[in-house]
């Protein structure tokens, strides 16, 4: 793989990195400004509106607009008016974090506690009809979530307990069961953030802490370890035209002055080009 480059200026916690292929831009967000962003690469334009609270996760609605996982619910977005239109704001915790939409059009996100509280918060799914159902209840920290190719497995990293879990997912009804382990990372280098999964099933996970994105095969082993220039890694994601560019998102928060002097481009969005690998294109929310 190619040496990563930065392509956005740092912000305080990058997340939740999503391909747009309408608009041919990657959308993101900066979790503790409260800011929904979106990266043109053709132009290198980063523009960012600013919803008023901390918002964990954006997706692309299927009928215009986009859909949040913010403050302790979810809300539409207007991007021109940035106006959020709130759904629901009774999520367990003290405010959302990772979310993606499943193969079905469904935005799943979950919940976090400042004082990462045990079993305090959940993974919540939010329908096209807008109801709003607990999928994983006693959860630490809600982050990465992803689905294989054929969408009969979700992937889901509950922080804390430094794994991977795999469970079983009924696209037609957003069901999962038999949650498991996928992968032990108590022994590797950092915790497991947000991660995608790439068309041959493989599982990209960014290790919040270990400066790196590691991918395993769906068998669990791990095959490739792609390096970054900051320590603080969070999530990943594919894009470009041909979904062969993985952008990864870091962070910059808690870091002092002598951390940001040796890592100044903490906090900013990478793009690294990812040779005979492609993703999966995100699936837009159904509402």
């Amino acid at each position: 793989m190619t040496a990563a480059t930065q392509v956005t200026r740092p912000a305080t916690l990058a997340e939740s990195p999503v391909w747009d292929p309408r608009r041919e831009s990657l959308l993101w967000v900066d979790i503790l400004r409260g800011q929904v962003h979106r990266y043109e690469p053709h132009t290198g334009e980063d523009t960012a509106v600013a919803v008023g609270t901390a918002v964990g996760a954006v997706a692309v609605r299927r009928g215009g607009g986009l859909v949040l996982a913010a403050g302790r619910g979810f809300a539409f977005l207007d991007e021109d008016s940035g106006r959020p239109d709130w759904l629901w704001t009774g999520g367990r915790g003290d405010r959302m974090n990772d979310g993606k939409c499943d193969p079905a059009g469904r935005f799943l996100a979950g919940t976090l506690t400042s004082a990462r509280v045990p079993g305090a918060s959940a993974l919540y799914r939010l329908a096209a009809d807008r109801l709003v159902t607990t999928v994983i209840e006693q959860v630490t920290l809600s982050n990465g979530l992803g689905w294989s190719p054929d969408a009969a497995l979700l992937y889901f990293a509950d922080t804390p307990l430094e794994r991977v879990d795999v469970m079983d997912y009924d696209v037609a009804t957003g069901a999962v069961r038999d949650r498991r382990l996928f992968v032990d990372l108590r022994d590797a280098a950092g915790s497991p953030d947000g991660l995608t999964v790439d068309a041959e099933g493989g599982v990209w996970v960014a290790m919040a802490g270990g400066g790196v994105v590691r991918r395993y095969a769906p068998d669990g082993r791990l095959d490739h370890v792609a390096d970054m220039p900051v320590p603080w890694v969070t999530s990943v994601t594919f894009g470009g035209a041909d979904l062969a560019d993985l952008y990864v998102t870091t962070s910059r928060e808690g870091l002092g002055e002598a951390d940001l002097a040796d890592y100044p481009q903490a906090g900013a969005v990478f793009r690294v080009r990812a040779p005979g690998i492609r993703g999966i294109p995100a699936s837009e929310f159904g509402g």
